[in-house]
């Protein structure tokens, strides 16, 4: 059952994933005037250390388009990628927390030298505007509200994935 379940909702969140990851890009032209020139070049992301209790992730692998966006390369990755980015996910709510509260990732990134500055440079610098989204969805009134309520949410969120990720933190056995 469980495994049936991972493989309808795997691909589902690697899809959607993608179309975030492209909205984000195709928002801001000096990002994908960088990925232009890698078209046709794969980079896949490695979630090191993800835990056994939680069922494993999609795989996330990535071809470069002519656009200059991502196009996911399905459940079969894209073999030997051109750029590996791994990913500590050893914990996984820690990692959320960071994320949420706007702190990039630390990552591992191996592979073409060129394609690793464009993708550092994307990871250092791209940044969400959902303020700007909810605006074109909504109006200038209920986007403010709306936007409000959000970052209220995600405080308290990212208090409560804080306080999940130490509570894990305390909770790891200690090697020796």
């Amino acid at each position: 059952m469980i495994h049936s379940l991972q493989t309808v909702l795997g691909p589902a969140l690697a899809e959607r994933l993608t179309l975030v990851i492209n909205h984000v890009l195709a928002a801001e032209p000096a990002a994908t005037d960088r990925l232009r020139p890698h078209a046709g070049r794969t980079l896949a992301l490695t979630l090191a250390g993800w835990p056994t209790l939680l069922p494993p992730p999609p795989v996330l692998a990535w071809r470069v388009t002519p656009a200059g966006l991502l196009e996911w390369c399905g459940l079969e990755g894209a073999g030997v990628a051109d750029l590996g980015v791994q990913l500590d996910a050893s914990n996984p709510a820690l990692l959320v927390a960071r994320t949420l509260a706007g702190q990039p990732p630390a990552v591992q990134i191996d592979g073409d030298a060129q394609l690793a500055g464009d993708v550092n440079w994307l990871l250092q610098n791209l940044r969400w505007d959902v303020a700007a989204d909810l605006e074109k969805l909504f109006g200038p009134v209920a986007a403010e509200q709306l936007h409000r309520i959000g970052s209220t949410l995600a405080t308290g969120l990212r208090a409560a994935l804080k306080a999940v990720a130490g509570l894990g933190e305390r909770l790891r056995p200690r090697r020796m």
